[in-house]
């Protein structure tokens, strides 16, 4: 148990270090430049489409098989979360026997993570984070990844203001949205096919050696909206798959009362991501 554990919160804290810093019918081919996107009656039926099938809740509630993928090992365990949108969401990591080792928040400003095997936690704002990084990526995009949204980096929304950032370009049924955050170091690609139903969201390093790529399959109806029920998350380095997390969801619920706190024993002792990559390199 406790060797199990160790090895799930080492794999945990690297494929965490990998996503806060990106804190990623048959239609005529087209091909729009960044200045005309805002004048085309299709770009803005696009973006119109792909925003009307997204999938619509204000609480979201599911459980997930996450299964964390590296070069030299594969670990699974049960994965409760919680959402509030546009407020906080909780993931609750139950390996053996509905026991809970590591309870994570992402709330608007911050990251909170409880350790119960080794009786710690951090709390660490975003903007300490990002200190050595000027990434346009916040709370409300990690939110749109976990629930199959596109979104502005470093944006709350996307709304037609801001349809002249993004090129769009078609071939047969895929349409790709790319657009660049502020500080034009990362690039988004969001491919939808064509009933503007998102399929995949790559996030591009400027070098173009690192990709964090979302994929998203297996929609099934949830409350008379389509879901991706198999979300699986890759980190590339150079191509190779260097980890990744492969999430099955299940008892997925939307729009009920949702509790979510977040009790810090007082015996755990604080500590940071920094002082966690030191112990565990």
């Amino acid at each position: 148990m406790k060797m199990l554990s160790e090895k799930i919160r080492t794999n945990l804290i690297f494929l965490l270090c990998g996503l806060l810093p990106l804190l990623s019918g048959c239609k005529t081919s087209r091909k729009l430049t960044v200045g005309a996107v805002n004048e085309t009656k299709e770009t803005s039926e696009f973006f119109y489409s792909i925003q009307k099938q997204a999938f619509h809740y204000q609480t979201f509630s599911a459980r997930m098989h996450a299964e964390l993928i590296f070069s030299d090992k594969d670990l699974s365990s049960r994965v409760d979360m919680k959402m509030i949108k546009d407020s906080v969401f909780q993931l609750s990591v139950l390996p053996l026997l509905g026991m809970e080792i590591f309870r994570i928040e992402f709330n608007t400003d911050s990251v909170k993570i409880i350790d119960r095997i080794n009786k710690c936690y951090i709390i660490e704002s975003y903007a300490e984070l990002k200190k050595n990084t000027s990434v346009e990526f916040n709370f409300y995009n990690l939110q749109a990844l976990f629930t199959n949204h596109i979104f502005v980096p470093g944006e709350q929304d996307i709304t037609p203001r801001q349809y002249h950032r993004f090129t769009l370009k078609q071939e047969g049924n895929i349409t790709e949205a790319q657009v660049k955050d502020a500080m034009e170091l990362l690039l988004y690609t969001f491919k939808a096919d064509n009933l503007e139903k998102l399929l995949a969201t790559r996030i591009t390093a400027p070098s173009e050696r690192y990709i964090m790529q979302w994929t998203y399959t297996d929609f099934r109806p949830t409350e008379e909206q389509l879901f991706p029920m198999q979300i699986d998350v890759q980190i590339l380095n150079d191509g190779i798959p260097a980890a990744g997390i492969k999430l099955s969801f299940s008892r997925i619920r939307r729009d009920i009362p949702l509790q979510m706190d977040f009790p810090i024993p007082e015996k755990y002792k604080r500590t940071t991501f920094e002082e966690i990559i030191k112990v565990v390199s």
